[in-house]
């Protein structure tokens, strides 16, 4: 049987177009390398199938009208004390897009592998 640890953590959502860059690369990639050089607990990238932002212009997989700037959103999950510490690197990253956080009951199964796993639970 597993371990299992339970608690608060936050969540943190970044909303971005798919075209958007940083330094000549993705910057769905360059934020989540950036995570994990922080040490961050996990990020995960989601591709959306449709979607739309302050322009109000639907981005969508849709043959008929396909969207070469399909909506993104990355998810990191840790405590706030280390979402906090990551906000200011993304202010350096993010030129248009939406942050949110709020605050997630976790059940986190098997061994914790990050360096700051005390902190959350």
């Amino acid at each position: 049987m597993s371990a299992k640890i339970t608690g608060q953590a936050h969540r943190l959502r970044i909303f971005i177009g798919e075209s958007a860059r940083y330094h000549h690369q993705p910057l769905y990639h360059a934020i989540l390398l950036e995570a994990r050089k922080m040490g961050l607990a996990g990020a995960t990238v989601m591709r959306a199938f449709e979607g739309f932002g302050p322009s109000s212009r639907i981005h969508t997989t849709n043959v008929l009208d396909l969207s070469g700037d399909l909506p993104i959103v990355i998810e990191i999950v840790d405590s706030e004390e280390y979402l906090s510490q990551f906000l200011p690197i993304l202010d350096t990253m993010i030129q248009s897009g939406l942050v949110t956080i709020d605050p997630v009951n976790i059940v986190q199964y098997g061994p914790p592998k990050n360096r700051h796993h005390e902190d959350i639970g």
